[in-house]
């Protein structure tokens, strides 16, 4: 399995075509690890970003990798789920050249200074200077295998390949073999995903791809000095207990770099801006209550830590806000078409942060003895994220206004299905909101939807503070009323 790539690039026309014109242009050949470490070392001096894209391991993980990748170590990355493992792997493809020249037709990838197969040799030999040229975009110079217990030797190295042995070729001719996709990576960055789950015996197939650089099919050796760089991504608990890496394969690897969940608050602000696709817009206030929801979420002591919260619950939480705000004005656009009045922008409010307590229960493992409470544990920590939200963004400011909304029994309602007018209207000029809008960062002339979200932000912060009362209708309306 190797990464997706919509489009094949097409080379420049201006690269060489043939082995002596690359001879002439002075290209010279590298292996990978020369190549990553020698763009890497570029970047480093440049100041330009080395790992686009990854969030929150600037100080702790980057640095471990870069001294791996400058000391040429294949590595294995540890981490819980959702630790972005994964797209740190395929970040170091953006390390290798842009373009490299290869044996046209070669199945390995070879450099044409640089033939591993006696075929390729004579090839090479033969040819002479007129060998033609391919070349390659690094984008094909990345392979990538999900370990599963079903994966075989043949999957990853290779096999004999019985209609060319039915052809008349020997079992000992390299041109029966069918080749895997670890060679088929040569030249190149291949990565082994969930390591632990591979059977004992096929991680002993990669034994001397890491070490000795050669494979073996089918009881012989073919002497072939493949140039990869390997790296595997492993969870912690499965590491030790469920499966395991075994220990000749642990020793070869140079590198253990273990990952981790973003270090604070903004970092996780930062992950979900930058992975979230929002269908719907979704306030920095409503975010931060997802970010310490997913944080809180985190430590919470009925979730099991082995199994670690992903950042991906984050994310998919601010995707379903995001779309709760495009329900509600979807479902509110029929009755202002025919009242003829302006249809409902959908912003997202806190309100719609409580339906990601069903939907997102999945994703996470909670203990044993917390079955059947998952909805009323996540809600508690929901309402805790909201009230050190309020807390945080609006300490200090005078919200007496709000609070006398609800003098002499009056009530306000809201909820999934009130419009940002309907809850303005009764709401009506309120002491201290431009102040609030203003904390909440929406500026100094926010929508009406924008008001209704950060009005609704405060009233459901009074509530949790216990300055005002409560009560969920049976049509789901949401009413805030005084504490008696």
């Amino acid at each position: 399995m190797t990464a997706p790539s919509p489009v094949i690039p097409v080379p420049p026309a201006d690269l060489p075509g043939t082995l002596g014109e690359l001879r002439a242009a002075g290209h010279r050949y590298r292996s990978v690890k020369q190549e990553l470490r020698d763009n890497l070392l570029a970047r480093l001096r440049s100041g330009a970003d080395r790992f686009p894209g990854i969030v929150g391991y600037d100080d702790t993980v980057l640095p471990e990798v870069e001294r791996a990748l400058l000391a040429g170590h294949d590595m294995v990355l540890l981490g819980e789920r959702g630790q972005g493992k994964t797209r740190l792997i395929r970040s170091l493809v953006g390390l290798l050249d842009e373009w490299t020249p290869v044996l046209a037709g070669s199945v390995l990838n070879e450099h044409p200074l640089h033939p591993i197969t006696p075929a390729s040799r004579a090839l090479v030999a033969e040819a002479g200077d007129d060998l033609p040229v391919g070349w390659l975009h690094r984008s094909m110079r990345y392979g990538e295998k999900l370990a599963t217990p079903d994966t075989s030797v043949g999957d990853l190295i290779g096999d004999v390949d019985p209609i060319r042995i039915a052809q008349g070729r020997t079992l000992g001719d390299p041109e029966t073999i069918h080749f895997g996709l670890v060679p088929r990576t040569n030249r190149g960055v291949f990565a082994v995903n969930e390591l632990p789950d591979l059977a004992e015996r096929i991680q002993v197939a990669l034994l001397n791809v890491l070490e000795e650089r050669d494979i073996q099919v089918r009881g012989y050796q073919l002497r072939l000095p493949l140039d990869l760089f390997l790296v595997a991504s492993a969870n912690p608990e499965d590491y030790t207990n469920r499966g395991r890496i075994i220990t000749p394969l642990k020793d070869r690897f140079g590198a253990e770099i273990r990952t981790h969940y973003p270090l604070d608050l903004d970092l996780e602000l930062d992950l979900i801006r930058q992975e979230a696709d929002l269908v719907a817009e979704v306030p920095e206030h409503v975010l931060e209550v997802l970010a310490r929801f997913a944080r809180a979420v985190r430590e919470s002591p009925s979730v099991d830590p082995r199994s670690g919260v992903s950042a991906r619950f984050a994310i998919a939480a601010a995707e379903t806000v995001a779309a709760a705000a495009l329900r509600r004005a979807g479902l509110l656009a029929a009755g202002s078409a025919t009242d003829g009045v302006r249809p409902e922008a959908p912003v997202a409010r806190v309100g719609d942060a409580v339906s990601v307590t069903s939907t997102l229960r999945g994703k996470v493992e909670f203990e044993s003895g917390e079955e059947g409470r998952e909805i009323e544990i996540l809600g508690h920590l929901l309402r805790t994220a909201t009230a050190e939200t309020f807390r945080a963004r609006l300490a200090g400011l005078d919200l007496s206004g709000f609070t006398a909304l609800v003098d002499d029994d009056r009530v306000i309602e809201t909820g999934e299905l009130v419009g940002s007018a309907e809850l303005l209207r009764q709401v009506g000029t309120v002491p201290g909101l431009a102040k609030v809008l203003d904390r909440l960062g929406l500026g100094d002339a926010p929508s009406p939807e924008q008001a209704a979200a950060g009005v609704e932000f405060v009233l459901e912060g009074l509530h949790l503070t216990r300055r005002l009362g409560k009560d969920v209708t049976d049509s789901g309306r949401t009413r805030y009323g005084g504490r008696g």
